[in-house]
């Protein structure tokens, strides 16, 4: 017989009176967005109703386990703001949180089911190769009704053994979940799923039952792929007399209308999408409303800080309906929040792009910066953005051919003509004293302003779309550098 002591101090531990959430990943990769989103919606159920919010490391498929990927999820938690009260690294009441090292606890429970007649210990051939498969035969299996005394002499005798959960063979299950509502399964179409491997791990359905009970979770929040799973984990709870806790299952992130979003077709991860310029928190943003809309006074706000997420944030707002992560969308949210930055947080967000394509010491980072940040999407965009600064590109004298500024080569190699020596000659190279020596050649000249600027921009940059006008560009690049290249463009002209 099993020690009973050891369930009622187990059951002494659990934390309760509060919501208590958990993000409990497999370290098998990258975090994608779908996983991303799972933990943003389980830290915000936790943080909206005042709770716990718990990290939970499931590594007991030992064969898919990737180094260094539970690393990344840290790092990524850690990026996002997504904080957690007990976790591997702070400890915490219900300790330890990776599974692999609550071995010993699942074997107690499983043999604890077996006792109470909703589980059964399975010696057959095929366990061996079918313990995950979800594909047993319950009709076949001759263990399924082996008296509990026989099989525990059995496995006293060292004969190799698999756990299974023992399905009522009649009757439907029902569970509720906070997006679907009620279920209701036949019993006959789910199958004796293993709980207890033979090399004595439990198996993920199995450890995330345990798990969130005996860590008082409230709140379970999965994806949809897992709504089949739902009523053996029901019928698990009501085995071992427990409370169930409040599922939600969350749509799939779909890449389009047919396929959900994978890592295995190159669809980005949270780790891609900071590399390819996107800001954490624009991500966050994005991703929270992929699944989930805003109800009442705020139902038409679009854009939201992380607290004000976990303000907002209530499972009424959540969509049963697919959802597809829009690369456009984001680039939106992106857009937003760059230009809404303090412009000393965009220098230094930036700063590192426009090095990649701009090493010259003597042309300041921070001074392109705040020409790029109204015009910026993403910070990858950058580099191509400036790169006439380190050197002037080749260019064709088309280019100085422009209708709304009404310039063509004629035009332009008077322009320039004039320009050079007005400029060689103010005597500061600041912003205003260059616009205000432009502007006054221009009237002296009796054309537009553009007439004028347009040919020494392109002189300047040798590109016809650059961020910033022809006075910033002129005064980031130096007198002599912008005489420099104002002659070769006269030359061009020539």
């Amino acid at each position: 017989m099993l020690d009973q002591k050891y369930f009622e101090e187990m059951e002494a531990k659990i934390p309760k009176g509060k919501v208590r959430t958990r993000f409990a990943p497999s370290p098998t990769g990258y975090m994608h967005v779908g996983n991303l989103r799972t933990a943003l919606y389980t830290w915000l159920i936790a943080r909206n109703a005042g709770g716990t919010f718990i990290l939970r490391i499931e590594d007991t498929d030992q064969g898919r386990l990737v180094e260094g990927a539970t690393d990344v999820i840290y790092r990524t938690l850690a990026e996002c703001g997504l904080d957690h009260d007990e976790g591997p690294d702070v400890g915490g009441p219900v300790a330890p949180y990776i599974q692999s090292q609550r071995r010993d606890t699942y074997g107690k429970y499983a043999r604890l089911l077996a006792e109470k007649g909703h589980a059964y210990y399975c010696f057959c051939e095929k366990c061996e190769s079918e313990e995950d498969s979800g594909d047993f035969a319950r009709a076949a299996d001759p263990c399924r009704d082996l008296p509990l005394e026989e099989a525990l002499a059995r496995v006293e005798a060292g004969e190799p053994y698999v756990i299974r959960q023992k399905i009522p063979q009649e009757g439907s299950t029902t569970f509720h979940d906070a997006i679907f509502g009620d279920i209701t399964v036949e019993n006959k179409t789910l199958d004796d799923q293993v709980l207890l491997k033979r090399d004595g791990l439990p198996t993920y359905n199995f450890a995330n039952v345990i798990d969130d009970h005996l860590m008082g979770i409230t709140h379970v929040v999965r994806g949809s792929e897992y709504l089949s799973s739902a009523p053996k984990y029901d019928l698990l709870y009501r085995a071992f007399g427990w409370d169930v806790p409040v599922y939600v299952h969350c749509s799939p992130v779909m890449r389009d209308a047919q396929n959900k979003m994978s890592k295995r077709h190159g669809d980005p991860s949270y780790e891609d999408l900071r590399a390819q310029g996107f800001l954490t928190e624009a991500i966050l943003n994005y991703v929270a409303l992929l699944g989930w809309s805003p109800r009442g006074d705020i139902a038409e706000q679009e854009v939201f800080s992380l607290q004000e997420l976990a303000k907002a944030f209530d499972l009424a707002g959540m969509s049963k309906s697919p959802a597809i992560f829009d690369i456009e969308k984001l680039t939106h949210f992106n857009a937003i929040y760059l230009r809404a930055m303090a412009p000393e947080a965009f220098a230094d967000v930036a700063r590192p792009y426009i090095r990649q394509a701009v090493q010259r010491e003597d042309i300041s980072a921070d001074d392109i910066a705040a020409l790029l940040q109204a015009r910026c999407e993403k910070l990858t965009d950058i580099p191509e953005k400036v790169d006439f600064f380190q050197a002037l590109p080749e260019y064709d004298a088309e280019l100085f051919t422009n209708k709304k500024s009404k310039t063509n080569a004629e035009v332009s190699k008077a322009m320039l003509e004039a320009a050079i020596p007005m400029l060689r000659q103010l005597p500061d190279w600041t912003q205003d004293a260059i616009h205000d020596g432009l502007v006054e050649l221009a009237a002296k000249l009796e054309v537009k302003n553009a007439t004028l600027m347009w040919p020494v921009r392109i002189a300047a940059a040798g590109k016809a779309v650059t961020p910033g006008g022809a006075v910033e560009i002129c005064r980031i690049l130096g007198r002599e550098e912008t005489l420099k290249r104002l002659e070769l463009g006269l030359e061009k002209l020539k």
